[in-house]
This record gives C-alpha cells, sequence and structure tokens, in this order.
C-alpha cells in the first residue's frame, strides 16, 4: 500500500469519525437517559419474550364486559294482525324478545330565548332593586349552554375555532366566526377567574404539591406551561420563566410544604422540602448500564433500595421506623455513591445524585409524599398534545383563557365532576354577584 493510499483512509477515517459524532449528537435528542422507554425510536433492547410488541394490554389478562343497562323506554315494535303466511288473525305473540340498545338524542335546534329582566324602585326610599334569571349571561347574546359547550369543545374536545364554528353550525344551526369563539372563551375565562384564584389558594396550602414544566410558545418565544398538583386540584400556569420566581408567585415566599419535582435546579433554590423524582434516577441508571458495563451493579443497587423502601412502606410504620429506614437507605446509597468509577458519563451520574442527596428519601420520612412525580407529567400531558395542535399562542389574553379553563377542567376531573355541570354552577355563581 502507498503513502497515497494510507492518506486516502486516513482522511476517510476521519470523514468517518466526525459524521458519526454529528449522528450521535442528532440522535441524543431523541435517545437519551430522560427518555422514557415508550417514546424511544430506535429500542435497544427488544421484548424478553424475543418476539414482536403488541400494542395494547398483555396476553392473558382479564377482559371487562360492558354491564347490561336498564332501559329507561320500551319501544314496541308496529303490531301484525294476520299472518304472513296465509293470512290467519294473530292473537298475542308467543314470544316477546328483548333488544337493549343505548341511544343518544339528536342535537336540540338553535333556541331564541327573551330573558325579562324586572327593576323596581322603592317609593319610601327610592332605592333601585333588580331581578334577573339566574341563567341569564351578564352580557352577550349567547345563552349558557352555547358558551359551556363551545368552550368545552376548544379545551376538552381540542377542536381548533374554525372547527368549533362547523360543530356548532352542524349540530345546533348556530352560526358564528372563529373571531366569536375566542370572544365567547374569553368572556367565559373572566367568569371562572374567580374558581381559578380559589385552586390556586387551595394548592398554595396544600402540604404536598407536584410540580413540572413543558415548554410552549407564545407569539413565536419560549414559555413555559407549569403544572402544580395536588390529589385534588390542578392550576395550570404560562410564563416566560422557568425560574424560582415563578415558584415564589404560585407558592408563595412562606410555603411550607414539600415539592416533588425533577432535578431542575430552580427547585432547590426555593425550597429545601423537596422530594426527587426516582422515575427519572432509574431511567437514567437503565440507561447507563445498556451503555456503560460498569454501571450495572449501581443501576441494580438502585432498584433494591427503591424497592425494599416501597415494600417497607406499605404498612405505614411510625415515624421512629420511617427514621430508621431512611438511615440505612442513606448508607446504601453512599456506599455505591463512594466507589471509583472510570467513565466520564458514570462520574457525571454519581454526582447528581450526590447534589440530590439528601432529596431522595422525603418520602420515607414523610407520610403522603410519593416518591415520583408522575402526577405532575400525567398533568402535562394534555397541554403537551394541546402544544401540537395550536403550535403557539398569540399573545398573553391567549395564555390568560388558556391557563384558567384548562386549570378548572383538570380539577373539576380530578374530583370526578362533570366539566359541563361544574362549569353551569360556576358561572352561575359569577353571574349572581356580577
Amino acid at each position: 500500500m502507498t503513502c497515497q493510499d494510507c492518506q486516502k483512509l486516513q482522511e476517510e477515517n476521519r470523514r468517518l469519525a466526525e459524521e458519526n459524532t454529528e449522528l450521535r449528537r442528532r440522535l441524543a435528542a431523541y435517545e437519551n437517559p430522560h427518555t422514557p422507554p415508550s417514546r424511544r425510536m430506535y429500542p435497544t433492547r427488544r421484548p424478553q419474550s424475543g418476539g414482536p410488541r403488541f400494542p395494547g394490554r398483555p396476553r392473558g389478562h382479564p377482559g371487562r364486559t360492558r354491564p347490561r343497562p336498564q332501559p329507561d323506554a320500551v319501544m314496541e315494535p308496529p303490531p301484525k294482525d294476520q299472518c304472513m303466511g296465509c293470512g290467519t288473525p294473530l292473537g298475542e305473540p308467543c314470544f316477546v324478545g328483548h333488544h337493549i340498545v343505548e341511544e343518544i338524542s339528536n342535537p336540540a335546534p338553535r333556541q331564541v330565548i327573551d330573558y325579562l329582566e324586572y327593576e323596581w324602585e322603592c317609593e319610601a326610599c327610592g332605592s333601585h332593586t333588580a331581578s334577573r334569571h339566574p341563567d341569564c349571561p351578564p352580557d352577550g347574546r349567547f345563552g349558557k349552554n352555547v358558551l359551556i359547550q363551545t368552550t368545552i369543545m376548544k379545551f376538552q374536545e381540542r377542536l381548533p375555532l374554525q372547527k368549533v364554528c362547523e360543530a356548532l353550525e352542524t349540530h345546533h344551526g348556530l352560526l358564528v366566526t372563529p373571531a366569536t369563539v375566542l370572544d365567547i372563551t374569553r368572556r367565559v375565562s373572566e367568569w371562572l377567574r374567580p374558581e381559578y384564584m380559589r385552586v390556586h389558594r387551595r394548592i398554595r396550602a396544600a402540604d404536598v404539591v407536584y410540580v413540572d414544566e413543558t415548554g410552549a410558545k407564545v407569539d413565536g418565544a419560549l414559555h413555559w406551561t407549569w403544572a402544580f398538583t395536588t390529589r385534588s386540584e390542578t392550576l395550570i400556569a404560562i410564563r416566560k420563566s422557568r425560574g424560582k420566581k415563578v415558584l415564589t408567585e404560585i407558592l408563595g415566599e412562606g410555603f411550607r410544604g414539600v415539592i416533588v419535582c425533577d432535578g431542575w435546579r430552580s427547585y432547590p433554590t426555593f425550597t429545601r422540602n423537596i422530594q426527587r423524582d426516582w422515575v427519572h434516577l432509574l431511567r437514567e441508571a437503565d440507561w447507563l448500564a445498556e451503555h456503560f458495563q460498569e454501571a450495572e451493579p449501581m443501576k441494580r443497587a438502585l432498584q433494591k433500595i427503591y424497592g425494599d423502601l416501597k415494600a417497607s412502606l406499605l404498612d405505614d410504620p411510625p415515624p421512629e421506623e420511617r427514621a430508621r429506614l431512611e438511615k440505612k437507605a442513606k448508607r446504601r446509597l453512599s456506599y455505591w455513591l463512594d466507589k471509583r468509577y472510570k467513565g466520564v458519563e458514570a462520574k457525571r451520574f454519581v454526582q447528581k445524585v450526590r447534589n440530590g442527596f439528601d432529596h431522595w428519601f422525603t418520602f420515607v420520612t414523610t407520610p403522603g409524599v410519593e416518591p415520583t412525580n408522575n402526577r405532575a407529567e400525567r398533568a402535562l400531558k394534555e397541554h403537551v398534545v394541546q402544544r401540537k395542535i395550536m403550535g403557539t399562542f398569540r399573545n398573553g389574553k391567549g395564555t390568560g383563557i388558556y391557563e384558567t379553563v384548562m386549570t378548572l377542567l383538570a380539577t373539576w376531573k380530578q374530583q370526578g365532576l362533570n366539566p359541563s355541570k361544574a362549569m353551569a354552577e360556576s358561572l352561575s355563581a359569577a353571574w349572581t354577584t356580577s
């Protein structure tokens, strides 16, 4: 091989190395320790069965049969007076079958209502007294059901403004424009704002709050959709910042509860009462073990520590036992953090775990705190879908409408309430005081 051939090979090796580096950099956006297995584009491991993975429930899972409902009405077929074959008169049927079906009513057409508003003037003192029907909105030409269904279609059914217009025309014969739909949601959000603030106050007073955030565009600029959730409420806030000042604004400087969160640096600067997410930790350890052999023992150790703690807390032990469990778990974790690791990635992971050392075991000593941030992540899923549909908010007015309506829809769902009925009650309450 000539020197010229060696130079060509060296040049090709250099080019391939640069190309490999660039491809790895691009792939890192989709395959990294923080990418959940369900979203990985290129799975690194096949299912244990060795065959293809089928969607849905696993084989052998018990099925569920839809319960047979009790009928609200009985519909009889047209009577038959004579035999279809020979014309002989027929008496009572010899057999009666039952075919029970579930039906819905046809969409009701648009209805125009004239709400009377009474006013009286007292002859004794001259003061005025007014009376208005509770279903009559303080202003606007659309009734309560129009306001509710338009808002539900836009934010719960995820319809774009134009599709909301088409649905209202198709089902109810109501002609509106996209600008009108936007104005309806604006007025509804203003009437619902007091209820939003009540949710805000309850979040501030909660003992445990699960918090997470995801990116959102407002007029093309990067903002953040924050989710603050408890067992019974969820508050949505869209802010330009991802920092501590949002936590201070929403939770208040005097917040004394526990925040369950991921490893974002804004949280420990706000409070020391933190529970870090074990799912993120185990997912990153699993990724590290897949790529670096020396991390495999540490991954198994972390899984064992987490599993043992969950099993020990099932019986809700007393505070003394919880303190003992925490001390033992910290000792076991320190053992693996103090080992010497050669790889850069392993060292970086160990340092990350060490930086949050005081925040991994809050769930052990504080009853009611969950070890994962699954609640907040579930609360954000809907907003990730909405982000893909909308693309961007046009201005702050749109973000205010969105966070108010989505907060109440999420909260009502958590509380097992019907969103239409809950919204109707909230609107009536707001109109009564207006």
